[in-house]
């Protein structure tokens, strides 16, 4: 069994539980973010994940960090933890983006990955007049797309010739000293997802969902043909963690009050969501849920003890990397570190 490993979400447009917190405010600066993954990385949090966004999700007039020059910027700040960027394939030409990734990788010294998500925010493309494919055509999109990546990561020379892309001949350098290629985690949990992350993933991201849906969908991955190494696993997850069961109870449903003014924000974002996205229709069913990715429907709300035994069931499960949220933010990181690390940390 792969070790434990825990990451956090970057604060790309500020907090993720609730909008009008006053312990939490809506700051998506890069200097937050570059003091929160810096304080991660001293408090032993392994990853961090770099949501890719070029234009706030919920409110256009508000921050937003952009994912790919933070990523670099994060690369040669830091020293041990893992960086992650997100990236929507048609943003960004294959070509381009492998040499970026491929930059990333060496000034990090190794430590730079990808994870290829399917995008669900239709005006972030449509208000910037990029086509936004249906569902299942944009899987086929994204399997073209790291079907050019992948081998370029690799240092190999590639020639492809398919509906999207004509790549002829191209070869990237220097190629990758550290390893053969950066790590891919892939996002989503379609029947479409579940495939293209057979076939070109290392690591599948899980939005938080309760134990027995998680294993389902693990032992529905781990059936699918693949070769290379065993497919590993990633959970989103919302932390509120307590000393008491009643405290961490009282504590989920304060922020459930504040998240509840939120809803306007939160109607506007489902109507700007392709109807066809899984995780739309999974989280529906989870109210009420704070977090965004699944949230706390993973179940990570109790005491010291409960929430260390759930990660350990979810780690027997078969999940590698925890990747979580909290709220406010950078008390609660630490409040994880300082209580639950020592719990399920060998």
């Amino acid at each position: 069994m792969s070790a434990l490993r825990f990451g956090i979400w970057a604060l790309v447009h500020g907090s993720r539980g609730a909008f009008q917190d006053p312990d939490e405010p809506l700051d998506a600066s890069w200097e937050r973010n570059r003091r929160l993954v810096l304080e991660a990385e001293a408090l032993g949090y392994d990853s961090t994940l770099i949501a890719q966004h070029t234009a706030n999700p919920y409110n256009d007039e508000w921050d937003e960090l952009e994912a790919w020059t933070a990523a670099a910027a994060l690369a040669a700040l830091t020293q041990r933890i893992e960086i992650i960027a997100a990236i929507k394939p048609p943003l960004y030409h294959p070509v381009v983006l492998a040499k970026m990734a491929q930059q990333i990788e060496h000034i990090s010294g190794g430590r730079f990955a990808i994870n290829l998500v399917n995008a669900w925010n239709k005006p972030e493309y449509e208000k910037a007049g990029i086509l936004f494919a249906d569902h299942d055509e944009r899987y086929v999109y994204g399997r073209e797309w790291i079907s050019v990546v992948e081998p370029l990561l690799r240092g190999e020379r590639v020639s492809f010739d398919g509906r999207y892309f004509q790549v002829r001949d191209y070869l990237l350098r220097p190629a990758d000293p550290f390893r053969a290629r950066p790590a891919i985690y892939v996002g989503g949990e379609s029947l479409p997802a579940q495939d293209l992350v057979a076939a070109h993933g290392d690591v599948w991201f899980i939005n938080g969902q309760p134990l027995a849906e998680v294993e389902r969908l693990i032992a529905s991955a781990r059936a699918l043909p693949r070769s290379g190494p065993p497919l590993r696993f990633g959970l989103s997850a919302f932390v509120i963690a307590r000393e008491t069961t009643a405290e961490a109870e009282a504590a989920y449903a304060h922020l459930a009050s504040i998240a509840a003014k939120d809803a306007p924000i939160r109607a506007r974002q489902a109507a700007n969501t392709d109807p066809a996205v899984v995780m739309k229709h999974t989280h529906a069913a989870q109210t009420p849920r704070i977090g965004t990715n699944g949230g706390t429907a993973a179940g990570l709300v109790g005491s010291y003890d409960e929430v260390a035994d759930r990660i350990r069931a979810f780690h027997a499960a078969g999940i590698e990397l925890f990747m979580l949220q909290y709220q406010p933010f950078e008390a609660e990181m630490r409040r994880f570190a300082k209580e639950i690390f020592p719990r399920v940390k060998n």
